[in-house]
């Protein structure tokens, strides 16, 4: 069977076609041209309109990766005597089996030995309970199990929750102690579940607040900044309930998250909270009151030389009052709320970036930086973002399952320093490396380690 195109493959020679076979084909071929010209036009018409309607997102796309982001280091400066503190008691877990890879990070250990004054005795049994309560009150799970569905009640009735930053980059956590309603507080939840939301709220801080205010400061962030709002706060106003909540709440954060309590500020103090406070500080440590101010109501000033007026709700002197939130005692403002932030910590990639660690000898000298590795973030989305950054490259290791060291660089005025890696345990949640220093450098930490044997099979 043969059509036109088979017709126009023969050969015509002069004499072997009649005139009305080459009219034939002649017109069988002006049709093909004809056919094959349209068939042109619609593909070429095609063609146009699919890449009008590609232009603006490849401009787009372009424009977010040459103009939007940019470099974002975070820094990590450490002790050398906490380095070997931190090594020691990090060994001494993982011989009693008491590491997770979860909690195999230098700052969780740190936080430990900085609550026991760096007895490793005493650290490692808080650790140890620290643990167990961690398993029996489902700790490494309640950001997924516990829904706590009543949540807007009970910030009617107890107005509490986390607003803005100070300025060193911590965030701002605020209770109106004076505004509590312990009668209308126990008719919405039980203390059963609210401790379990406080439990949960502070996993979150963790998980997310500390690691957003990481990247949205450039320094490491793992403490807060408190303010406690006493206005009416009295005996009669502290029923047995109460007092029963706060001392547990108290427990569970002095047992299970030491040392992230940067600062507090009780402000309204009257006569009769300051008799009591008096009273109560003489069985607390020095180190915790020397954190604790408090305040009359003269307090804005000093609040200001804290934090920003802009971070700072109307109410206890600033300019903010997040009016479109319900408030700012409901608003969670923060950024951990800010999207490419969020994005960031929640995929995991400020984790996987490699921080900037700088180490400190006694007198406060950098002996050695860690070379970093940078994430990445939005241009303009938060005030930590710099442009022209004076790092040579720009990387976001994948991470590797193993417990990764920075390659710390000798200062050259200093003694060497040799940084060996250590490979115990998974990619940590907090942390990437802890560093261990060799003792070529002057310290004076009691509890020395020897450098050999860095790897450590992990216990988790």
């Amino acid at each position: 069977m043969s059509g036109p195109l088979d017709r126009f493959a023969r050969p015509c020679f002069e004499g072997s076609c009649s005139n009305d076979e080459r009219r034939e084909r002649k017109s069988d071929f002006d049709n093909s041209e004809d056919d094959r010209k349209t068939r042109m036009r619609n593909l070429k018409k095609k063609a146009i309109k699919a890449s009008s309607k590609l232009k603006p997102s490849f401009k787009k796309k372009s424009r977010r990766k040459s103009v939007e982001r940019v470099p974002v280091s975070i820094e990590d400066v450490r002790n050398v005597e906490e380095l070997h503190a931190v090594d020691a008691f990090r060994r001494v877990l993982i011989s009693e089996e008491l590491l997770p890879a979860r909690h195999d990070h230098y700052h969780m250990l740190l936080r430990f030995l900085k609550a026991r004054k760096f007895d490793i005795a005493k650290a490692t049994q808080m650790w140890a309970d620290m643990i167990q309560w961690r398993k029996d009150f489902g700790t490494d799970t309640i950001l997924e199990d516990f829904e706590f569905s009543e949540v807007n009640e009970v910030l009617q009735y107890y107005p509490q929750g986390y607003h803005g930053m100070d300025k060193e980059g911590r965030p701002v956590y605020i209770e109106r102690l004076g505004k509590v309603d312990p009668n209308k507080l126990t008719q919405v939840t039980t203390m059963d579940r609210y401790l379990r939301y406080h439990v949960q709220e502070f996993e979150k801080c963790f998980a997310i607040k500390f690691p957003a205010c990481s990247i949205a400061a450039k320094r490491h962030i793992d403490s807060s900044t408190t303010i406690l709002d006493v206005q009416g706060v009295g005996f009669k106003s502290l029923t047995k309930s109460a007092r029963e909540l706060i001392m547990q709440v108290q427990k569970i954060d002095s047992d299970n998250y030491p040392e992230t309590l940067c600062r507090m500020f009780i402000i309204n103090a009257g006569q009769g909270f300051k008799l009591l406070w008096n009273s109560v500080r003489r069985f607390l440590d020095p180190k915790t009151t020397s954190k604790i101010h408090v305040l009359g109501n003269k307090y804005q000033s000093k609040l200001l030389e804290i934090i920003d007026a802009s971070e700072l709700p109307e109410f206890l002197g600033g300019s903010c009052n997040c009016a479109d939130q319900g408030g700012c005692m409901r608003s969670d403002k923060g950024p951990w709320k800010d999207p490419n932030i969020l994005q960031i910590v929640l995929s995991g990639e400020a984790l996987r970036s490699r921080q900037i660690v700088t180490v400190l000898n006694n007198e406060g000298r950098v002996i050695a930086r860690d070379k970093p590795r940078f994430l990445m973030i939005k241009s303009g989305d938060t005030s930590a973002a710099e442009s022209g950054s004076e790092v040579e490259d720009i990387a976001s290791p994948e991470p590797t399952g193993s417990y990764l060291v920075p390659r710390l660089t000798p200062v050259c005025e200093e003694p060497r320093v040799d940084v060996m890696a250590t490979c115990a345990g998974e990619f940590s949640e907090y942390d990437e490396y802890v560093p261990v220093v060799d003792k070529a450098v002057d310290v004076g930490c009691k509890n020395q380690v020897s450098p050999q044997k860095p790897c450590y099979p992990s216990k988790g």
